[in-house]
């Protein structure tokens, strides 16, 4: 009776080893995606409060949105280390490989939002321009996101793996340089004092003010660079490569660099520089009580952003 049950459980076993050795070239190792499910969980939450609490504009909410997708793939990562299908796989491939993406969407619109609100800042170039900056990047990200999410989709099959590869590897290599053009123009906002932020209540100065954002925006998208290097990598390396098969390298330069980039958004909260309605400041020139400080009178009283 024993030896029956034995016999009939080892080819069990053997099935669901082979079906992740199939897809992940290696047995994953359990307890960390159930940490990071977590982790991402909490900060998504703490992202939500902070938008509700101090009233920032819509479109901030792709920072949490993007860490919940992150904690849904992290679950369908913890579903495949107890038992890997082909659905599963594809959905955790999804979803741990293009949501992170959309931070770098939240950046581009902090930054196209500054451009654009800055009325005496006159750009003499047209790829400085807000109008450029903004459906410049914005394309550009939108095409990457495609680009990944139709190559993650044809990774786990044979015939179609080489080519989803090459696809993912065009749409990373884009989303590096467009990265990299993008901190170009970031540093050059940083620098001139025309373009301005708005002063919240936490702000002690608009130098303070506008310090926090851009710091927020440049130290997330060289996090961003430094993991779109990781999954360059990786996919260059090729299926069943060393960077691959390198589980510890998952968690450190994509689970770690994506949490590192939220910690960020938290500690240098942006919402509080884009709230939902600005007011004219009663002394514009002087950058306090939490308005705009140059050429506020061209802002509309109560303008509400999308």
């Amino acid at each position: 009776m024993n030896s029956t049950s034995i016999g009939t459980l080892t080819p069990v076993v053997d099935s669901a080893e082979h079906e992740q050795l199939k897809y992940f070239t290696y047995k994953p190792i359990n307890i960390a995606p159930e940490i990071a499910l977590s982790v991402y969980f909490i900060v998504g939450s703490v992202l939500v409060w902070q938008i509700v609490h101090w009233r920032a504009q819509r479109w901030i909410g792709i920072l949490p949105g993007t860490a919940f997708a992150e904690a849904l793939g992290y679950a369908f990562r913890t579903a495949c280390v107890y038992n890997t299908t082909f659905g599963m796989y594809v959905l955790m491939t999804l979803f741990l490989l293009v949501p992170p993406n959309a931070l770098a969407l939240a950046n581009y619109k902090a930054v196209g939002k500054i451009m654009r609100d800055s009325p005496s800042a006159q750009p003499r170039w047209f790829f400085l321009k807000p109008g450029f900056v903004n459906w410049f990047y914005f394309a550009s990200d939108i095409f990457s996101i495609c680009m990944q999410g139709a190559g993650g989709g044809m990774l786990t099959g044979d015939k179609t793996r080489d080519a989803g590869r090459a696809i993912v590897l065009v749409g990373l290599t884009v989303q590096l340089f467009f990265f990299a053009c993008f901190l170009v123009t970031t540093v050059f906002v940083w620098r001139r004092p025309e373009y301005t932020v708005h002063v919240s209540v936490c702000d002690q100065s608009h130098a303070q003010a506008k310090r926090r954002v851009m710091l927020a925006v440049t130290s997330t998208t060289v996090l961003l660079y430094l993991r779109s290097i990781y999954r360059i990598a990786e996919f260059a390396d090729g299926y069943g490569g060393k960077v691959y098969s390198s589980e510890w390298a998952f968690y450190v330069f994509d689970t770690i660099l994506i949490f590192l980039a939220f910690l960020v958004y938290i500690a240098l909260f942006i919402g509080h520089n884009f709230p939902r309605q600005r007011k004219i400041a009663d002394n514009p020139a002087s950058g306090q009580d939490g308005h705009m400080p140059a050429d506020s009178a061209q802002y509309l009283v109560n303008k509400e952003h999308a």
